[in-house]
């Protein structure tokens, strides 16, 4: 059988509430020794400095698709609608049925926007203007602008680059497109 054993000294009692005093001073004080070392160290945890502000920019259709996307999500492009294109879409999917309007394919949402918010009076008005643009005066900067957005909103108006370029070499003055056809660009 092990002695037994005995104590000389009278130890003090100790409370729960002596326990728990005691554990929250041991809390405190890491607390306080944690943060003088975070304080003190190069810690990548911490964001001292200003945040950087990540800030979304504007692309066309055609940019997007440059990117090569895995799959566009036509349900999520929906979501994403506001406003007076939001209404639409909600009359368009509640007469459809919101399943079935979920099942839409890219193509058709396209057809269905360009239907509702380009109609033909407008493509025509911006191909007329994309095939009579001119440079006015000196402006070159201002007309390679403007015949970029043209071109970007109706892809289809021409075929090739090569009918773009003569279609851009058209507007030039005739100062100009001498010296850019004589280059053969």
């Amino acid at each position: 059988m092990p002695p037994k054993r005995t104590s000389t000294s009278a130890a003090p009692a100790m409370t729960q509430a002596t326990i728990r005093q005691l554990v929250a001073d041991s809390v405190v004080a890491a607390l306080k020794a944690q943060a003088a070392t975070m304080a003190s160290t190069d810690n990548p945890n911490r964001n001292t400095g200003p945040r950087e502000t990540l800030v979304a920019r504007n692309c066309t259709y055609k940019e997007f698709l440059s990117c090569q996307p895995f799959y566009f999500n036509v349900k999520f492009a929906t979501g994403t609608l506001t406003e007076d294109a939001l209404s639409w879409w909600n009359s368009y999917a509640k007469h459809i049925g919101i399943k079935q309007a979920d099942k839409i394919a890219w193509t058709e949402l396209k057809r269905l926007l360009t239907n509702k918010y380009f109609p033909l009076t407008e493509i025509n008005k911006i191909e007329d203007e994309f095939y009579n643009l001119v440079v006015k005066g000196n402006d070159l900067m201002t007309y390679a602008r403007r015949f970029q957005e043209l071109a970007v909103l109706c892809p289809n108006m021409v075929p090739n680059t090569e009918k773009l370029m003569e279609a851009f070499i058209g507007g030039l003055p005739r100062s100009i497109k001498g010296n850019v056809t004589a280059s053969k660009p």
